[in-house]
């Protein structure tokens, strides 16, 4: 066939050429500002000149076994979900599926203790029946403990596990707990955003952890972690893991009894070793208001989400929790959070004995990292840390050290104001993506200058694991400021 001198072949061809032309042109201006970023960030990154003395990080407390699995594989929805639910714990399969309804809609993290043992145990075996399905050494403080090292930091870990399970620690990691007859478990269902389960479409990439741990919950390796940390002398003192006490079964008082314990770790440290403690998803109120009496006012550094610096700002200025909260706040809003939590925590801190005065706090989301430093503090560095934090949210991510473009996305604004209220308006750089500035805030009487630095993240776009993101985020940022 012919139209007009042309065979009907060669218009097509012609056509084809043209579309692939089109949107190759149209694709140019993204992948060129996605290069900008990448090339500023990276610049930014490289800035940091290493010390030829190895930072020395003590991180507790815990190690487990994460079992990970596409959450479509192991749950699938059916009308018997209902309504979604939130559930303090999960006893049953239909908990179970409320509960992963009620984050996932959200696209929100969570983590779970599940009390009944056969049925966890009955989980894990399903999810370990599907070939996608892997296992890796999982807990924050190990993970952690794995960032440290990776950035070449000396590194010891306060868990107990099994000798089996210690062959998996690198050498460069020094082990102190000592051995259980068998390890804890975490099961990750994870989720990709615009993924859909039933009528639900997932806002972001994120998991939801369900656990049956016996030693995790404990701190069961705090007492030989005290023995060593005299002589060790960290210039860090990593705490983390606390999440995994939530709505575990305690006898009456235990609990509280631990938190001391770890209150008196951190109170026995010099003013050299700095000590930072990582948020985690919280459900249970009381447990995070005794950490805000316990363990918060004695941590110069923290280290949180989008969903849980909501959580401790509600905590902390409303006296409640919020179990889900925005997966992609606005820049102002979540540097508003962290001013005001930076206050109460300061003005709290005056009348707790033993107390430190809060010096840095450093916020991951989605989109981009938020760092809060007090200027006269010893943590440095502030902009390189967040470029290092913001590209290695890609690198886990993704699963990879090298940072590929065609599986990169901003979707952090072009500009953003730095509040709420009367705040001023930032422009995104493409070439300097990293915007710091100086400000003063006002705690009592005191006026105390800060900086402050945002940075974008290039966002993976094909999610090769979330869980550990955080974790391995907040290690890289620090590597950079001990």
């Amino acid at each position: 066939m012919e139209y007009r001198g042309f065979k009907y072949g060669t218009l097509l061809t012609v056509l084809v050429v043209l579309v692939g032309i089109y949107y190759r042109n149209s694709e140019n201006p993204l992948q060129k500002r996605l290069a900008a970023v990448l090339e500023g960030l990276q610049k930014v990154e490289s800035s940091n000149h290493e010390n030829s003395i190895k930072p020395k990080v003590a991180v507790g407390y815990g190690i487990c076994t994460d079992v990970f699995i596409d959450a479509k594989h192991l749950l699938r929805y059916s009308s018997k979900v209902g309504k979604p639910e939130h559930f303090d714990e999960i006893r049953t399969d239909t908990e179970l599926l409320k509960s992963f309804a009620y984050y996932f809609r959200h696209g929100a993290a969570a983590e779970r203790y599940m009390p009944n043992g056969a049925l966890f145990d009955k989980l894990v075996a399903k999810a370990r029946s599907f070939t996608s399905s892997y296992s890796t050494i999982g807990g924050n403080a190990a993970v952690m403990a794995f960032r440290f090292a990776k950035e070449g930091c000396n590194v010891v870990l306060a868990a107990k596990m099994t000798p089996d399970l210690k062959q998996m620690i690198p050498e460069s990691i020094k082990v102190i707990g000592g051995e259980v007859k068998r390890d804890d478990i975490h099961l990750i269902l994870e989720y990709k955003r615009g993924e859909v389960w039933g009528p639900y479409t997932s806002a972001r990439a994120n998991r939801y952890i369900i656990h049956n741990d016996a030693n995790n919950p404990t701190i069961s390796s705090l007492e030989e972690f005290d023995k060593i940390l005299p002589e060790y002398k960290p210039d860090l003192l990593v705490v983390s893991g606390l999440q995994m006490m939530d709505n575990y079964p305690f006898p009456e008082g235990v609990r509280r009894l631990r938190l001391l314990k770890v209150k008196d770790q951190m109170i026995s440290q010099p003013k050299t070793t700095k000590i930072h403690f990582e948020m985690a998803s919280f459900a249970e109120e009381n447990l995070l208001l005794e950490l805000t009496e316990l363990v918060i006012p004695f941590a110069d550094s923290l280290g949180m989400n989008e969903q849980e610096v909501a959580n401790l700002y509600n905590a902390m200025y409303y006296g409640n929790i919020s179990l889900v909260a925005d997966s992609n706040p606005r820049v102002a809003t979540v540097l508003d959070q962290m001013r005001t939590i930076f206050k109460l925590i300061r003005r709290n801190g005056k009348s707790i004995e033993n107390s430190r005065e809060l010096t840095r706090i450093h916020v991951h989301t989605l989109a981009y990292q938020a760092i809060l430093n007090v200027k006269s503090s010893s943590w440095k560095n502030t902009m390189s840390a967040a470029a290092k934090a913001s590209l290695t949210a890609n690198r886990h991510v993704c699963g990879s050290n090298d940072v590929d473009l065609q599986k990169a996305t901003l979707i952090m604004d072009d500009s953003f104001s730095t509040s709420l209220k009367s705040g001023k308006r930032i422009p995104l750089n493409l070439e300097n993506p990293v915007s710091c500035w100086d400000e003063i805030l006002k705690v009592d009487e005191n006026n105390v200058a800060v900086e402050v630095c945002v940075a974008p993240v290039l966002v993976c776009t094909q999610a090769s694991q979330t869980a550990g993101g955080g974790d391995n985020i907040s290690s890289a940022g620090l590597v950079p400021q001990i």
